[in-house]
C-alpha cells in the first residue's frame, strides 16, 4: 500500500508541478497568473487532438506546450499592453477556455464532457530493471514517464536560472519594481510577456501530463481546480521552485490517499474526495498567518 501511494503521489504531482512552476515564473515577474486552469485545459485538449491526429505522443506533448504558450502569451498581452486587471483577465480566460473547448467537443465530435479515442497514444512509462521490485525505491524511480523526469530536472534548473542568469535577475527585478527596472533600460513589459508565455507553456505541459500521462483521455472538467491548487502551491512556496514543488507533493499525497481510500471502501466517497482541498485550505491559512506575523515583526 505504501509503494502504491508513493507511486500515485509522484505521478499525480507532475501536472501540478509544471503549472505551479509556470505560475512561479510569472509571479516573479510581478503578475499573479489566475489563468493556469484554462492554460492547463488548452494544453490537455491540444495534446489529445495532436497525438491522435499524428499517432505520436511526442506531437501531443509539443502541441499541448504550444497551445498553453500561445494562451499564456495572449493573456499576458492583455495584462501588460492593455493594463487590464490580472485577476479579471485570468478568470475570464479560464471561462473562455472552458467555453471554447466545450463548444468544439459538441460541434465537432458530438460528445459532451469526455473525449476518448480507442487508439489514443499514451506517454510511455520507463521501467528500470532491478529497481522496480525494490520497496519504496522502486515506487520512486521506476514506472515514471519522461515528463516526470523533466519536471524533476526543471526544479533545480529554474532555481539556478533565477539566481545566476541575466534573465532570472531581470525578471525578479521587474517583479519587485517595474518602474525602477525600466529606468535602467530593461524592457520590463517584454520580460513579463516572456514570463507569461513560459507560464502558459509549462501549464500546457501540465495539462498534457494529465491527459496523456495520468488518464489517457480528455474531459472538459478534468483539470478540476488543479490550476488554483498550483496557484496556492507557488504562494506557499513564495515562488521558489523547491518549496513550490513540495507543496504540490503535499496536495498529490492527499489526492492519492483519497483515491486509495475510495477503492478500499468503507468510507464516505463525498467526504474522502474533499481531502486534497481541505489540505489546500489549511496550507493557505497557514501561509496567510505566517505572512501576517512576518509583516507584523517587520512593522515593529
Amino acid at each position: 500500500m505504501i509503494d502504491s501511494i508513493i507511486n500515485s503521489t509522484l505521478i499525480l504531482a507532475v501536472p501540478l508541478v509544471f503549472a505551479a512552476l509556470g505560475g512561479a515564473i510569472h509571479r516573479r515577474a510581478g503578475v499573479v497568473n489566475i489563468g493556469l486552469e484554462g492554460q492547463m485545459l488548452v494544453g490537455a485538449f491540444c495534446g489529445i487532438l495532436a497525438s491522435v491526429a499524428t499517432g505520436s505522443w511526442i506531437a501531443g506533448v509539443l502541441a499541448g506546450a504550444a497551445g498553453g504558450a500561445l494562451t499564456g502569451f495572449i493573456m499576458s498581452l492583455v495584462v501588460t499592453r492593455l493594463s487590464a486587471n490580472e485577476i479579471i483577465v485570468g478568470l475570464g480566460f479560464n471561462i473562455l477556455a472552458l467555453g471554447i473547448v466545450g463548444f468544439v467537443l459538441r460541434s465537432q465530435f458530438g460528445v459532451s464532457g469526455t473525449l476518448k479515442f480507442p487508439d489514443q497514444p499514451r506517454i510511455p512509462r520507463l521501467t528500470i530493471p532491478g529497481v522496480e521490485e525494490v520497496p519504496v525505491l522502486g515506487a520512486v524511480l521506476s514506472g515514471k514517464d519522461v515528463l516526470f523526469w523533466l519536471a524533476v530536472l526543471l526544479i533545480p534548473v529554474l532555481a539556478w536560472a533565477f539566481a545566476h542568469t541575466r534573465w532570472g535577475v531581470r525578471t525578479r527585478a521587474t517583479g519587485v519594481n517595474e518602474v525602477a527596472t525600466a529606468s535602467l533600460g530593461v524592457r520590463a513589459l517584454a520580460l513579463r510577456d516572456t514570463a507569461g508565455t513560459l507560464a502558459g507553456l509549462l501549464a500546457g505541459l501540465g495539462g498534457v501530463a494529465l491527459a496523456l500521462g495520468v488518464s489517457g483521455l480528455f474531459n472538459e472538467n478534468m483539470i478540476a481546480g488543479r490550476g488554483f491548487v498550483a496557484l496556492a502551491a507557488f504562494y506557499f512556496g513564495r515562488s521558489k521552485p523547491l518549496p513550490t514543488a513540495l507543496a504540490c507533493l503535499l496536495f498529490s499525497f492527499f489526492d492519492a490517499l483519497q483515491i486509495r481510500l475510495q477503492t478500499g471502501g468503507g468510507y464516505s466517497a463525498d467526504l474522502i474526495q474533499t481531502l486534497p482541498y481541505i489540505a489546500v485550505v489549511v496550507v493557505l491559512a497557514w501561509t496567510g498567518i505566517t505572512g501576517l506575523r512576518r509583516r507584523t515583526r517587520v512593522a515593529v
